[in-house]
């Protein structure tokens, strides 16, 4: 069965070859998204759209994207947006409009509350505050994502926010229903590193924004570390990822199509089989080429298996684990006995498909959580986007008389201890203000 060519790279970590070790490690460090060619003429974008606004944006579009604007055309009108929704077929406005009402449902679980201590001496809070205006990128041009509008924009309603922007160039009929369904405020038909700069330095014709989310290619990628600070940012996103988890229970023909399904977005894609059963490994490799003769995007799906994918064999279900958290995907998926006894071991992954019936594909339209994901190894320390993103905490003090005099000594004694005279005499005034008023 394995006498034809290999769809995936064969990785065997049964044994301490340390030739597959490193092959392993190679394929964990991959650091997508956080530096590339594209850094400097994303800066220098950045920097004109800085210093010139408008007029800077204006050449640039013209420039990359061979479309003439002028700042009165940056923004859709209310109609043009109504005119490309009716266009739009009702069976995948219905979709659309299912997706959102799980998407709302969901994100309306993650609402925050305010949080502290109260006592006779003290009043202290967290209280969550939603972002004022923020601005969801959608990619446009070959490809239209709604559902990526939908999952950036609705925890952003949720959250509060008082007006969502939505940037993507030029916007298809798709994505602007999306958008209505959403409750987008607003739209621009801006794309690139000049949409990213515009939003987060604000122009005459575009309103400066709090943070900007959603993905975009490695000029938009770019442009959004370098704003980062002006604005806040969702994260630096990379090339799409699957890990699959399979043993011997599992379909290689549905492990097969769920490596596809993320192979197929991009040539960067990485698509990752894990598994304890070499007859699996082998099946897969058989239902990889099958699949692939009638695939679409086979070419995209067929170079991002061989260059970034891998077929990995392990000893047992604890070394899988052990693979799933050291390469920290995107999506994981679990298509093994008992699934969710894995479920709690599991610490580094974006989101967990837990079972045979769970594909990804659910989580990118329909199932509910946010698809915004970290990539690129960062699901170690970073989470799915979601309600909080769009909320900041304020903390609320509040200490009574007699509360500031029972931490008075504290505060006077740290702060000469640093050095800062003028810290500690401002409690001391208010002490003596509390004994003599006059």
């Amino acid at each position: 069965m394995t006498s034809a060519p290999l769809v995936l790279p064969r990785i065997d970590l049964r044994s301490d070859d340390a030739d597959a070790r490193a092959a392993w490690t190679s394929r964990c460090a991959r650091a997508a998204g956080l530096a590339g060619s594209a850094d400097a003429e994303a800066a220098a974008i950045v920097d004109d759209v800085r210093r010139r606004g408008d007029a800077a944006v204006i050449e640039h579009t013209a420039r990359l994207e061979r479309r003439e604007l002028t700042a009165s055309q940056f923004e859709l009108g209310a109609e043009a947006r109504r005119e490309a929704d009716a266009r739009v077929a009702p069976a995948v406005r219905e979709a659309l409009a299912l997706a959102a009402a799980r998407i709302t449902a969901f994100a309306r679980t993650q609402l925050p509350h305010t949080t502290g201590l109260q006592d006779e001496q003290a009043q202290l809070q967290t209280r969550p505050t939603p972002l004022r205006r923020v601005a969801v990128y959608a990619p446009g041009g070959t490809a239209a994502y709604p559902s990526s509008v939908l999952m950036a924009a609705i925890p952003a309603k949720v959250a509060g926010v008082d007006e969502v922007l939505l940037f993507t160039p030029r916007p298809a009929d798709v994505v602007l229903c999306a958008a209505a369904i959403a409750g987008v405020d607003r739209v621009f038909q801006l794309g690139g590193a000049q949409a990213i700069a515009a939003a987060a330095f604000g122009t005459a014709a575009v309103p400066r924004v709090d943070k900007i989310v959603g993905p975009g290619n490695a000029w938009v990628t770019a442009a959004k570390r370098q704003v980062f600070g002006v604005c806040d940012i969702d994260g630096i996103a990379g090339p799409s990822e699957i890990l699959v988890l399979a043993d011997g229970s599992a379909d290689a023909h549905v492990v097969a199509a769920d490596l596809l399904s993320q192979a197929e977005h991009d040539p960067l894609a990485c698509a990752v089989l894990v598994t304890d059963d070499a007859a699996l490994a082998d099946a897969v490799q058989q239902a990889l080429r099958e699949q692939l003769a009638t695939l679409p995007r086979a070419e995209i799906a067929a170079a991002a298996l061989r260059d970034h994918g891998a077929a990995v064999l392990v000893r047992d279900r604890d070394a899988m684990l052990r693979c799933a958290n050291d390469y920290a995907p995107e999506h994981l998926e679990l298509l093994v006995r008992e699934p969710e006894a894995m479920v709690p071991s599991l610490r580094t992954a974006g989101a967990i498909f837990v079972g045979a019936h769970t594909p990804e594909a659910a989580g990118d339209y329909t199932a509910g959580p946010s698809h915004v994901l970290p990539t690129a190894g960062a699901a170690r320390f970073a989470s799915p986007l979601g309600v909080a993103d769009f909320i900041k905490l304020t903390s609320v003090l509040r200490l009574s008389a007699s509360g500031l005099a029972a931490q008075a000594e504290a505060i006077t004694t740290l702060a000469r201890a640093e050095g800062l005279e003028a810290h500690a005499r401002a409690v001391e005034l208010r002490l003596a203000r509390q004994k003599d008023p006059r």
